[in-house]
């Protein structure tokens, strides 16, 4: 007689299944649950040897790991990469707050944004609002220095750099710029060629990171590592006449200059005083003592922060009383042709010497310096500590500078005196 098999349950088969796999459904069931998750399901869930997630639905899963933390994620996918968004731990945030970030996030996601990106956005509004970001510190920075007294062109110059630093990371909490940020922004100029630019735009950097460090506010400067991640910029004297027949050229040219009265001046009496053009450029009639013949120039405006005495020979007296007939009504003694509220423009004298012929390969105004010290030590009647004290080099021997004996002053008054003279001698010297 045929008899009709029933078949088996269903429940049986899965057993059975289980069985010859080696599967537990309770295994597969907490891996992979087909059902959200309840507030009991989350208390009840069991630790591991290994990390293991639980999933809610649209893409909320709870990671439980092996010392018993329960961490909030939400998986999503934007521009076809797989993304995960950390929400918080159970049950700090609980399952319902947890989907409510959810869907935010998927809100978020639908309107083309990164819940992610957005995330991280918001927390650096929070730190910009409490005044921790580069831009703010940087701030603070320039502020130190110039309470300081540093020069008004290192201060320009320091704020150009600093927007080159804040239009790339300005806004980033200064405890979260890294290296290769850091790298990122100093690679746009030395792309262009701007090696030196590079350079010192790294150093700045350094400088606010360092403040940040001593106020509390950073713990590392991220520009140590870059010390020789860029490439190094070739070192290049500044050009400068040291042929005395040349010098007596110039001299001459300058004399028979055709542009601004006040700039054939500047020329004429940095040749013979030999400053920095800067601290000529920014000179008061205040600075000036002339029944004692010298010119103070104060701290602030010097490149080494300490005040310098320039004694004033004959010919650099003629000079300054023509030119007080032309400004000496203002501060300056050579006042923009725009403002007399601020000094020329420090390409006025560079410009001039173009307009006469001489190339920047040829002769700068800085030249003048490298022009005296040459000629004055090649003369071997002046002793050289004397020679750079003129020029307010200091002693980079810290024990020789500390047993140099004065300033060498009655020796520096001689050499204006003979500096002066030279400089009348050459123009009389066949080209």
């Amino acid at each position: 007689m045929f008899v009709q098999r029933r078949p088996a349950p269903w429940g049986c088969i899965l057993t059975i299944w289980g069985y010859h796999t080696g599967v537990s459904t309770a295994s597969q069931e907490s891996d992979t649950p087909r059902m959200a998750l309840t507030d009991i399901k989350l208390r009840n869930l069991k630790t591991k040897d290994k990390p293991y997630k639980v999933a809610d639905f649209d893409g909320l899963h709870v990671l439980v790991k092996p010392n018993g933390s329960k961490l909030w994620r939400f998986k999503y996918r934007i521009r076809g990469k797989e993304k995960l968004l950390s929400i918080g731990s159970y049950p700090a945030t609980s399952l319902l707050e947890a989907r409510k970030v959810r869907d935010e996030a998927r809100s978020q996601m639908a309107g083309g944004g990164d819940p992610s990106q957005i995330k991280r956005e918001k927390a650096m509004a929070e730190k910009e609002s409490q005044g921790q970001t580069f831009e703010k510190i940087a701030a603070m920075y320039l502020t130190k220095i110039k309470k300081e007294g540093r020069a008004p062109a290192t201060l320009v110059k320091n704020e150009w750099f600093m927007r080159m630093a804040i239009a790339d990371f300005g806004r980033m909490p200064i405890s979260e710029i890294t290296s290769p940020v850091v790298l990122q922004c100093l690679r746009k100029p030395e792309a262009k060629g701007h090696y030196e630019t590079a350079r010192r735009l790294r150093s700045i950097i350094g400088s606010v990171f360092r403040h940040a460090i001593a106020v509390g506010l950073a713990e590392n400067d991220p520009t140590f590592a870059l010390r020789d991640a860029l490439i190094r910029p070739t070192v290049t004297s500044r050009a400068a006449i040291t042929d005395k027949t040349e010098m007596g050229g110039l001299m001459r040219a300058i004399d028979g200059f055709q542009g601004q009265v006040t700039t054939k001046i500047a020329l004429n009496l940095l040749a013979i005083v030999v400053t920095r053009p800067g601290e000529l450029r920014h000179a008061t009639w205040n600075e000036f003592d002339f029944s004692e013949a010298v010119w103070t120039i104060p701290a602030p405006r010097m490149k080494m922060r300490l005040p310098h005495k320039v004694p004033l020979p004959q010919e650099a007296l003629n000079l300054l009383s023509n030119l007080q007939e032309l400004t000496g009504y203002g501060e300056f003694l050579f006042p923009s042709i725009r403002s007399s509220k601020r000094p020329m423009s420090e390409n006025t004298l560079n410009a001039a010497l173009r307009r006469m012929g001489y190339t920047g390969s040829e002769m700068t105004s800085h030249g003048f310096r490298a022009t005296f010290s040459t000629i004055a030590n090649e003369s071997g009647l002046w002793n050289p500590d004397a020679i750079e004290r003129a020029l307010a080099h200091i002693e980079k021997n810290e024990v020789r500078r500390a047993y140099a004996r004065g300033e060498h002053w009655d020796e520096r008054v001689k050499i204006a005196d003979w500096w002066g003279r030279q400089l009348l001698d050459f123009r009389q010297l066949a080209v």
